[in-house]
């Protein structure tokens, strides 16, 4: 999976003992809009994230309308890495927290190929994961995959849309800027190459961290084409235009709330509740709200709760 989402070292891991007392600053409690029913009342514990904007709000959000419910969490903002934090619902420390669809399916079952298909895909995963005491609350429809974007001004001269149009181009034209991992991943440039037919020499291709690669794609300097993730909101900030995945080469990392089957199984009302809210995170909402901290600088708290409120969630 994408370096932001499956991170994770051994010394890290050395924070999941310290769980049970570890809270993240803010817990989204809801209370600027009040408690909008009691049927989450007595549901206590934390909400986890990933260390990324996007996971962030997620939880932020989470917390707030849960609580907005009766409810009485906090989103904890604190571990580093998908495996940190899967292991951390697994051990029953976090209620759950927003996973994607293809790290749980790659990393977590163990799994070399994706299924094609955001539908297939989830309950492929859904049903692996329940046999874990994991489970999946209906997804949001935003699809946090890999991507490849260009400047706008440059799409229009090259006249390109599709991951196939960028494969017809001159080759002095097929220019790309990816990072490490993804340069040596099946399911990222060795397999792009082949599903597309890309023969480029290694001289067109650029290896950069992956915050550079935006900047980098925008001024077109060292290359035309730049890996991206699909909602990240430096994409609509710099004016940047996604190529479309014509032969659905990506795998699908769709985003969905998981948490402990058993804390579903007693507040079943967790899923009523998550249904108001899942459907409305689509991929260009969450671009919009990354872009309010990854750009704007804002709190990802604060990004939650007014969205919350905007939405009429609390």
């Amino acid at each position: 999976m994408k370096t932001r989402i499956i991170a994770g070292g051994a010394a890290v891991l050395l924070s999941i003992t310290a769980l049970a007392g570890c809270s993240g600053s803010g817990g989204g409690s809801g209370s600027a809009g009040g408690s909008q029913s009691g049927e989450l009342s007595g549901l206590t514990g934390e909400i986890g994230s990933k260390d990324f904007s996007e996971q962030y709000i997620l939880a932020y959000i989470t917390a707030g309308v849960l609580n907005a419910n009766g409810a009485d969490v906090k989103a904890n903002t604190k571990l580093v890495g998908s495996a940190n934090v899967r292991q951390a619902l697994e051990s029953k420390d976090f209620i759950g927290y927003w996973e994607y669809t293809g790290t749980s399916w790659i990393t977590y079952n163990g799994n070399t190929a994706p299924i094609k298909g955001a539908e297939a895909q989830f309950d492929a995963v859904k049903e692996a994961d329940a046999a874990k005491d994991v489970s999946w609350l209906d997804p949001a429809p935003l699809n946090n995959t890999y991507a490849f974007a260009i400047r706008s001004s440059e799409a229009k001269k090259l006249k390109v849309t599709s991951l196939s149009d960028i494969a017809k181009l001159p080759v002095e034209d097929q220019t790309f800027c990816i990072e490490s991992e993804f340069s040596t991943r099946d399911d990222g440039w060795p397999g792009l190459k082949k599903a597309y037919g890309i023969d480029v020499p290694d001289s067109n291709v650029t290896l950069l961290d992956t915050g550079v690669i935006y900047t980098a794609t925008q001024k077109g300097d060292d290359c035309n084409f730049g890996e991206v993730f699909q909602t990240d909101g430096r994409i609509k900030a710099l004016d940047l235009v996604v190529m479309a995945d014509d032969l659905e080469f990506f795998p699908v990392y769709q985003g969905g709330f998981t948490m402990q089957s058993s804390i579903l199984k007693k507040y079943p009302a967790i899923a009523d509740v998550m249904a108001e809210v899942s459907p409305k995170l689509t991929t260009e909402v969450m671009q919009k709200l990354n872009a309010q901290v990854d750009v704007d600088g804002e709190d990802p708290e604060d990004v939650a709760q007014q969205w919350l409120k905007d939405e009429g969630l609390i």
